[in-house]
């Protein structure tokens, strides 16, 4: 089951609101007797989270199956590029990841218990037959906080981001479970930023039109760092970025902060046009534009030095220079103790 964006949360109904984890998405099938781990994607993970999957085994009921987050927790907070190192081909580096920074798994809904089908069974009660299968169930198996409280989810959308959390989820309580629906509702950070327009890719159709812009920002040394894409766009404006960047493109290596990005292997580092294990077999090569151009983007937030999701256009910015976007004009969430989330426990009223 799948959430829809929205700007606040939802004022009239009754609804349980819960954090929003930032992590890999999974449903645990505890079988008579093994386990079996899900991706959202319907492929196993079990292999990358063997320590996971051994604690799943071991305390999970038989007959049970769990819909949740696998994440990584750490001192500072969630961390997901520790996650996404465990999409390892090797077994060997696996293991050590997985002694070095193992994983914990949020649950937040019950699909069968007892091996009954409980998805046509409403939230609230499907909530509290999960709050009775995890009363007795320790780290790394959490039980994911509930409020229905709308003042009190409203502090933790703002508090739980200091921890790495990505907004806040608000579930209808009568809701039954309905797979590929986007049946509740998230709530997340919504930020904006000017940001440099460095380059472009095409988009997959071919060299008629653009498919997103690669985004950058000035560093405190005064150094060009790629922050992220913005891909937001209608085939339309694609096919007018065409010729609207076009001027841009000529002689836009000659003074480009990215020039030794764009001349060397795409192998060799993090680069706009780099290669990695999660964008295997995508075109990542990019185009060169002058550093002239400046675009207002909406962002979540950041992971380290760079958006952790795909930015949204919202306009050009022809009234600002590019030497003037720069990381300081970014909101910091204040830092806040995951230790906190897991102990906020559940609240009916």
């Amino acid at each position: 089951m799948l959430a829809k964006l929205a700007e606040s949360l939802p004022d009239d109904g009754t609804f349980l609101f819960e954090p929003k984890w930032d992590g890999f998405r999974a449903i645990v099938f505890r079988g008579a007797a093994d386990v079996y781990i899900q991706s959202r994607d319907l492929k196993p993970l079990d292999r990358y989270f063997p320590e996971l999957h051994d604690s799943l085994l071991e305390r999970l009921p038989k007959g049970s199956v769990i819909d949740g987050e696998i994440v990584i927790a750490t001192a500072h907070g969630l961390d997901f590029d520790a996650l996404q190192m465990r999409l390892h081909p090797a077994a060997s580096r696996v293991a050590k990841l997985a002694k070095e920074t193992p994983s914990s798994f949020v649950a937040f809904d019950l699909l069968a218990s007892g091996g009954r089908d409980r998805m046509a069974t409403p939230q609230r009660e499907r909530r509290a037959l999960l709050e009775k299968l995890f009363a007795k169930l320790d780290p790394p198996l959490h039980l994911t906080p509930m409020t229905q409280d709308r003042g009190l989810a409203e502090q933790w959308l703002e508090q739980f981001e200091g921890a790495g959390l990505d907004g806040v989820i608000a579930k209808p309580a009568a809701l039954t479970y309905q797979p590929g629906k986007r049946a509740m509702i998230k709530v997340k950070h919504a930020r904006t930023a000017d940001c440099v327009v460095a380059g472009f890719r095409w988009h997959k159709t071919g060299k008629d039109a653009v498919g997103s812009l690669l985004l950058g920002l000035y560093d405190d040394r005064g150094a060009l760092q790629h922050v992220g894409v913005t891909s937001s766009f209608t085939m339309a404006m694609r096919k007018q970025l065409v010729k609207e960047l076009a001027p841009l493109r000529k002689h836009a290596l000659d003074k480009h902060p990215w020039r030794a990005w764009a001349q060397a292997d795409a192998r060799s580092g993090r680069m706009p046009g780099g290669q990695s294990r999660w964008s295997a077999g995508k075109d990542l090569s990019w185009e060169p534009l002058r550093i002239e151009r400046v675009c207002e983007v909406k962002y979540d937030h950041l992971q380290g030095d760079r958006f952790r999701h795909a930015a949204t256009f919202l306009r050009w910015r022809p009234d600002k220079r590019p030497a003037a976007c720069r990381y300081d004009q970014l909101e910091v969430a204040r830092p806040y103790q995951l230790a906190k989330v897991f102990s906020s426990g559940s609240r009916r009223s």
